[in-house]
């Protein structure tokens, strides 16, 4: 990714984009765990932390990118890596792709 502010802007898009998907909703502010999360179903499975983008992915999948470099082990901050999040660190083109295949996970 060329920055945070690319991260940033592209949840921008990502939200604007998924806003219209039935069952999807976007963040509208607040606080806490998933204030900044899209959820599909009223489950999460793309958030902006920390001006990262997080998405919810089987674990095979997590290990996967994680081993390759596209992406980021992801703790909530807990010391912890969670099996089923990543944070990216692919171009935009790929973090699109990847919240799509988020999006079916989660949505299943």
């Amino acid at each position: 990714m060329s920055g945070i502010e690319s991260q940033a802007a592209l949840f921008e898009s990502l939200c604007e984009e998924y806003a219209g998907v039935p069952g999807v909703t976007v963040p509208k502010g607040g606080r806490g765990f998933g204030s900044n999360a899209i959820k599909i179903n009223k489950s999460i499975f793309a958030m902006l932390v920390d001006d990262r983008l997080v998405v919810k992915l089987p674990p095979g999948r997590v290990a996967q990118l994680i081993s390759s470099g596209d992406g980021l082990p992801y703790d909530a901050g807990k010391g912890k890596p969670m099996k089923e999040w990543v944070s990216l660190t692919v171009d935009d083109a790929t973090c699109r792709v990847l919240v799509a295949e988020a999006m079916a996970f989660v949505g299943g």
